[in-house]
């Protein structure tokens, strides 16, 4: 996945595609205009830029994703470990829980996850 760099407003928008998904474009003018206060214009000016950025596809009215809410995130996430971090996760992580300590459930399921896509 090439890298698709995201405004606030973009991910917003983004994320209410990802989460009603396919939707018709004349419904997504409807809840635009109902959760972000947009005209017409503005919602298909930011589709548009979404569209040609490669992150969703309107075709004949009906807008679908073309990479996945979890594949942008977890692309998204490998960026911020490579470009702050080095590319050291265990840094990340180091960082991450300095600031916001774990409740012992979040670390059973980190654990878990560990173990499963341990090699």
């Amino acid at each position: 996945m090439q890298e698709i760099e995201l405004g606030s407003v973009q991910e917003r928008f983004a994320d209410l595609i990802w989460e009603n998904e396919p939707i018709g474009s004349g419904e997504l003018v409807k809840l635009c205009s109902d959760k972000f206060g947009w005209k017409k214009p503005t919602t298909y000016t930011v589709l548009r830029k979404l569209c040609e950025k490669g992150l969703f596809l309107n075709n004949d009215g009906v807008v679908t994703s073309v990479i996945s809410k979890e594949n942008f995130y977890s692309k998204r996430s490998e960026q911020i470990v490579a470009e702050s971090y080095g590319g050291s996760l265990p840094s990340f992580v180091a960082a991450f829980i300095s600031r916001k300590k774990l409740k012992p459930e979040e670390a059973a399921e980190i654990q878990k996850m560990i173990e499963k896509y341990c090699e």
